[in-house]
């Protein structure tokens, strides 16, 4: 799949990005940002996002760990059962803070209206994990750049913290994706209920669905990967996108 290494100058230094553009057909298409899950952009993530592009999107794919330089990438088989890389794991997910996401999400968008592949000034975005979370708090906090947003077996949706983005749900313009895994503590049922209730106080269009897999289910690399709840997730995502992202 056609695709460029470039760099974003955010408010907070500069970001590594690649944008990845279908292999067939005329553009411009509409654009969508990626964002990846806890163990940030690797191999398996550009497979995705040359995937997603395919269903006829410019797809911007940021390394959201940018702020920590030239950093060792996850094992994620390993990540979560090695204490040291475990630590380092927590404290670089711990150190991408709501503001953040915002402030970056605003310097992608820009980007994207600027490109020649990328047709609109609203985007789409989706994301996994703590992706997943980024998505809808970019959704409730850039909502006017925003048109649809999809999270897969994202955590942290609905919380009693002040920073929970299901508190946005007010300020979202956006069309709202949301799949849930089971036995999942980071979003479980009450969390899913709190959500979808916040989204339809405020008028939000959305659908929350939970999937009969585990947290992880659509990255590959994932040692929960789950190949008919991925076929699921590219299925929704596709349908989602192509009904609500203007073209």
């Amino acid at each position: 799949m056609p695709n460029i290494t470039d760099t974003i100058t955010t408010a907070d230094g500069t970001c590594t990005v690649r944008l990845f553009t279908p292999d067939s057909g005329e553009g411009p298409w509409p654009g969508v940002v990626m964002y990846p899950d806890a163990g940030g952009v690797r191999d398996t993530f550009y497979q995705m996002a040359a995937k997603l592009a395919g269903f006829g999107y410019a797809v911007l794919l940021p390394d959201v760990y940018y702020r920590h330089g030239d950093w060792a990438p996850f094992d994620m088989r390993t990540a979560f059962s090695d204490t040291a890389e475990r630590n380092r794991l927590m404290s670089m997910i711990g150190s991408v803070t709501p503001d953040m996401m915002a402030r970056d999400a605003g310097a992608f968008f820009d980007y994207l209206a600027a490109r020649p592949e990328v047709n609109g000034e609203r985007f789409g975005t989706t994301g996994y994990c703590m992706g997943g979370r980024t998505s809808l708090v970019v959704a409730g906090r850039v909502p006017d750049r925003v048109a649809a947003a999809a999270s897969f077996h994202g955590g942290g949706l609905a919380t009693d913290k002040p920073d929970s983005p299901h508190l946005l749900a007010d300020n979202i313009q956006a069309s709202v994706y949301v799949a849930g895994a089971i036995n999942d503590g980071s979003f479980t049922p009450e969390q899913a209920e709190q959500l979808d209730k916040a989204l339809t106080a405020a008028g939000v269009e959305h659908t929350i669905e939970t999937y009969p897999a585990e947290h992880g289910f659509a990255v590959p690399d994932n040692l929960v990967y789950d190949a008919a709840a991925a076929d699921r997730h590219w299925a929704a995502m596709r349908e989602f996108f192509g009904t609500k992202l203007p073209r």
